[in-house]
């Protein structure tokens, strides 16, 4: 029994480790959505474990007011567990020089080209 634990404790720190990857990947100026994450890290249907996963986050070196809902729009933001959140990752994203109309970011012009760009490289 106590095997089957450190499986999953280990794959569970796996994917972690592979959604932050992914996240520092993503470039200043440019947006890539949980399903891209999702995506990039093998998962593709994954997009809310990924949104979990990055609202746990604390480590700054990680951009995840980068990543934003398949809609275009911003979504959340828990920028450390303090308040205003979403005013902060728009803040964010606006001084990286990305349009926001509203609550909606273009994504056909700041989307990254393509989810494999934030795969793992070998």
């Amino acid at each position: 029994m106590r095997k089957s634990f450190k499986n999953k404790e280990a794959m569970r720190l796996a994917w972690r480790n592979g959604v932050y990857a992914a996240t520092r990947r993503i470039p200043a100026g440019k947006v890539a959505t949980y399903a891209d994450l999702a995506y990039a890290i093998g998962h593709s249907r994954a997009w809310r474990h990924v949104g979990s996963i990055l609202g746990q986050n604390r480590d700054v070196k990680t951009p995840c007011h980068r990543v934003i809902r398949s809609d275009g729009r911003v979504g959340g933001f828990s920028a450390g567990g303090r308040t205003g959140g979403t005013a902060r990752k728009i803040k964010k994203l606006r001084g990286e020089g990305i349009r926001i109309s509203g609550d909606r970011i273009e994504l056909q012009r700041y989307r990254i080209s393509s989810p494999r760009l934030l795969a793992a490289r070998s």
